[in-house]
């Protein structure tokens, strides 16, 4: 499974490339909004796209704006993998249209990685269903 990750913290964007690669991942990643963009204009399907809210040029509302807007990632699994944790950023990211929201500081990287299973595996139980 093919996974995107895009944050600007390249400690933590490491950190989870590795997590998910140790799990047979396919880790592409990004460090801003536009080169995450870009990659999925260039062609990249990911089945799963984690997006950070605060990042430079692109914010991840932006981002996911841009990528619902253009009809880029239809089947992509969108996760928002932050640090804001208000319910208001939440809301946010729910009206979006993505399908899960992890707060960084609340989860392990063992956690962000099971909730991101957990999220792309529901996601497929109902698009099978349909």
């Amino acid at each position: 499974m093919q996974i995107l990750i895009t944050d600007d913290d390249k400690f933590l964007l490491d950190m989870y490339s590795l997590k998910f690669t140790e799990l047979g991942f396919n880790v592409v990643t990004a460090t801003d909004g536009e080169e995450a963009l870009e990659q999925v204009i260039n062609g990249l399907k990911p089945e799963v796209f984690l997006i950070d809210i605060l990042m430079p040029k692109l914010d991840g509302f932006q981002l996911i704006g841009k990528l619902k807007e253009k009809n880029l990632a239809p089947e992509t699994v969108l996760i928002i993998l932050s640090n804001m944790g208000q319910q208001a950023d939440i809301d946010q990211g729910l009206a979006l249209g993505v399908d899960g929201y992890i707060v960084k500081a609340t989860a392990t990287p063992s956690e962000v990685v099971a909730k991101t299973l957990d999220i792309a595996n529901s996601k497929r139980a109902k698009l099978n269903k349909s």
